[in-house]
């Protein structure tokens, strides 16, 4: 199967906030560990002790890798001092899934 080269790439729509955005999103996403903590959060919330001993990972890891969630607004954090209960942003990820229609 061969396929055309492109000749003139000009006539591509291209949107800087877009790409600017999607790429954030995916840096957010581009730890294993970090898609497998959404992966739990999707079927609910969670402490984030409890995320700590079902992960096998350091507490100081879980932690950088929610911070970098949260930052990037795919998880939401509720204190409920001494501990954190973290929950999914199910609009976070509607929003990527329309950033990744960019690309078609």
């Amino acid at each position: 199967m061969t396929t055309e080269c492109l000749t003139d790439v000009c006539q591509i729509e291209l949107d800087d906030a877009q790409e600017q955005a999607l790429a954030a999103a995916a840096k957010a996403l581009s730890h294993p560990a970090r898609i497998r903590l959404l992966k739990i959060l999707s079927q609910g919330q969670c402490l984030g002790s409890d995320l700590v001993s079902n992960l096998g990972l350091a507490q100081s890891t879980i932690s950088e890798h929610l911070r970098i969630l949260r930052k990037a607004g795919f998880i939401d954090a509720e204190v409920q001092h001494p501990r954190t209960c973290f929950s999914i942003k199910p609009e976070a990820l509607t929003r990527y899934k329309a950033l990744l229609e960019y690309l078609d």
